[in-house]
């Protein structure tokens, strides 16, 4: 297989691409986590090019080589302004790939934590994903910003927003909370992965919201996978990384979209 460092819509990203398989292959965009980078989620790329997929790893807004200097806590406050800017560039590139490999045939996307977070809002805001891969995701953008502010402020932290903007704020990420509208998945294949312990994005949430999402499943139950991992914080297992990448490949290399 191939990696190249390459811009695509001016951003950085690596493409990693089996030396076969033509200008078809479907293609996954991978989103990696929090103050982490393209390149930390390579074991991903390697597994999906292994089976002839075309995989594109962003640097997500401020990270990567996109780093502004910010320390954690600054990153942290501007943590949904990176979620939306990613929702909004995954577009882009769909639309570069089309340019590029305009007979690619499937497509998928797929992340981890904050990656699976923006996951979860492109399946809300894009019908043509096809499948999914969201690992340590949370569907409630609504609820988790409510809290992760409720903590900021708890630990002595001002958050540098009006109550008109906080306001704003939480009107935008409903747009993209498929909490608020789980019919936006429209039965395509998802793959779930979430330790039972993780303290970060917590399970409960994401467990309650599959539940609620099997009865729409019913006549296809197949497309709704979750692996709920009871000794896993929050970080993925080797399982739970081999399960996604196998999920992707064998729902993209049937090339017939849901």
């Amino acid at each position: 297989m191939l990696v190249n460092e390459e811009q695509w819509a001016e951003i950085p990203l690596l493409h990693v691409y089996p030396e076969t398989g033509g200008e078809s292959a479907p293609t996954v965009i991978f989103l990696h986590g929090f103050t982490s980078a393209k390149e930390h989620n390579l074991h991903y790329a390697y597994n999906l090019a292994g089976r002839g997929i075309r995989v594109l790893l962003p640097d997500a807004h401020l990270h990567g080589v996109r780093d502004e200097g910010l320390d954690e806590v600054q990153l942290s406050l501007r943590f949904w302004e990176t979620v939306l800017t990613t929702i909004e560039e995954v577009g882009k590139l769909k639309e570069e790939l089309a340019e590029r490999f305009p007979d690619s045939r499937m497509f998928g996307l797929a992340g981890t934590s904050m990656g699976g977070i923006e996951t979860l809002g492109c399946l809300r805001a894009y019908d043509w994903i096809d499948a999914a891969g969201v690992m340590m995701g949370t569907p409630g953008f609504v609820k988790l910003a409510k809290a992760q502010m409720a903590q900021y402020e708890s630990r002595g932290f001002k958050i540098p927003l009006t109550k008109e903007e906080r306001s704003a704020m939480l009107d935008t990420l409903a747009r993209f909370d498929l909490t608020k509208d789980r019919k936006a998945l429209a039965r395509r294949p998802v793959y779930f992965w979430h330790g039972m312990n993780d303290e970060t994005v917590p399970f409960k949430p994401t467990a309650n919201f599959i539940e609620a999402c099997r009865p729409d499943y019913e006549d296809v139950p197949e497309r709704l996978k979750f692996t709920a991992d009871r000794n896993a914080g929050h970080g993925v297992s080797r399982t739970g990384m081999l399960e996604c990448t196998d999920w992707l490949a064998t729902h993209l290399n049937d090339g017939t979209p849901v």
